[in-house]
């Protein structure tokens, strides 16, 4: 198999205490590096650990893992989204972790209910508008964008990406799959033009008057807040009368080769701490997993919102149901 070039994208070295050989950790992760490296500074501040990080594209990651066993150097894999999170479970990459302060700060529907992996921030997926054409009073849920209102008036990311498989998983957990087919099909039908290969290509277009609404993630809204050629993009929280906004996550986990789990462990409680959560939510312009952390702009403005409480370890189980639904439907 070929693997994707991977390339040690930091190295945050600190002098060991005198009294004390403090063991380095490696996180494989499939984040950008920047978003997270001032967190391993500040953490690195605080106990003098070396934290390495490895970057890639989560499949060839988890296969680089499975590939070097006992060999690897990761201690922990970070990635984005409940589905790959779930896949690396499923393949034997993580050390169950029973932690009373990741249980404590972490809500339970927001990690694998047997400690495989925890969500570290919360991504909301919702609906996206163009104030030029479309009105908020005439929005309401997911569902709704299936009515013949949208008719050549809907953009939406390719089905093949895991954030859209997710908002579909969801979907047929609480409605069912043939209901949600039927939606999906809506979906497509009332497209306006091809699927696009990003959230921020499709925000654009609805900004472009190319079509008027859209589902993503916020992050992606909130890194054009400041750019005037979007000011006439707005935010709409979905199925807040019913099951409340479709939050994915962030997340790690702890693999079942470290050689330094006990450290590894400490590193996640300290990054699922209210100190780390703020900065990691302020960093990414995600929501914080923790409840009660102060989020930062354009976040707040948004308001508080209604999110769906299912187990985003669902979101992973159904994977393969959303992707047969996505090639039923013509979702390409």
């Amino acid at each position: 198999m070929q693997f994707i070039k991977l390339l040690l994208i930091s190295t945050i070295l600190v002098s060991c205490n005198n009294e004390t050989n403090l063991e380095p950790l490696t996180i494989y992760t499939s984040r950008q590096p920047q978003l997270i490296e001032p967190l391993l500074e500040e953490y690195k501040e605080k106990t003098g650990i070396e934290v390495r990080l490895l970057s890639g594209k989560a499949p060839q990651l988890m296969e680089r893992i499975l590939v070097e066993g006992d060999k690897t150097q990761a201690d922990i894999f970070m990635t984005v989204d409940a589905g790959v999170l779930w896949q690396a479970g499923e393949k034997g990459i993580f050390e169950s972790v029973d932690s009373l302060i990741l249980k404590r700060n972490i809500p339970q529907h927001l990690r694998d209910p047997s400690g495989k992996w925890f969500g570290l921030s919360k991504r909301a997926r919702t609906i996206i508008y163009s104030a030029d054409s479309v009105s908020s009073a005439d929005l309401s849920s997911y569902e709704d964008l299936a009515y013949p209102l949208w008719n050549n008036k809907l953009c939406l990311r390719t089905s093949t990406k895991v954030y859209s498989r997710s908002l579909m998983a969801s979907m047929i957990d609480s409605m069912g799959y043939e209901k949600t087919k039927m939606i999906v099909r809506g979906w497509v039908n009332n497209l306006a033009t091809e699927v696009f290969s990003s959230d921020t290509q499709v925000l654009k277009a609805v900004s472009a008057g190319q079509c008027g609404v859209t589902i993503v993630n916020t992050y992606y809204l909130a890194r054009l807040a400041d750019d005037p050629a979007y000011s006439n993009l707005r935010l709409h929280w979905a199925n807040q009368e019913n099951r409340g906004t479709h939050v994915n996550i962030s997340g790690a986990g702890v693999t079942r080769f470290s050689k330094n789990k006990a450290e590894a462990i400490k590193l996640l409680e300290w990054l699922s701490s209210a100190d780390a959560q703020e900065t990691y939510a302020g960093a990414n312009k995600e929501f914080p997993v923790m409840p009660g952390i102060k989020v930062g702009k354009p976040l707040e403005s948004w308001g508080p919102f209604k999110e769906d409480l299912i187990s985003v370890e669902k979101l992973g189980s159904l994977q393969k149901d959303a992707v047969l639904l996505a090639q039923e439907v013509g979702y390409k």
